[in-house]
């Protein structure tokens, strides 16, 4: 019984420090976007969209869609060029969880 408890303990600590090292890297990269979505993707104009709280999902789609091209940008499709599909994921989850 001791050993299994010791066992879950040790999972529950593996996997928080997994997740304290993945939402430092998202804060990073979520930093870069700052200068035009605002502090903790909070806009401050209504011409640049607020990025907290938004759909993960719907972050992603449109990231991919800077990505590929598809969606018309000034320079997102230039910036979203420079992140894998692991970054923007890691990006939209961030934000999603913004309020």
């Amino acid at each position: 019984m001791t050993t299994r408890i010791l066992f879950a303990a040790t999972l529950l600590c593996a996997s928080s420090a997994s997740l304290a090292q993945d939402n430092s890297i998202a804060r990073g990269l979520a930093a870069t976007c700052a200068n035009c979505h605002g502090t903790e993707g909070h806009s401050v104009t209504r011409e640049v969209a607020t990025l907290a709280g938004m759909r993960k999902e719907y972050i992603v789609s449109q990231m991919k869609a800077f990505k590929d091209g598809t969606r018309p940008a000034t320079v997102m499709h230039q910036l979203a060029k420079g992140y894998t599909d692991q970054q923007i994921e890691q990006l939209a989850a961030y934000f999603a969880a913004k309020k």
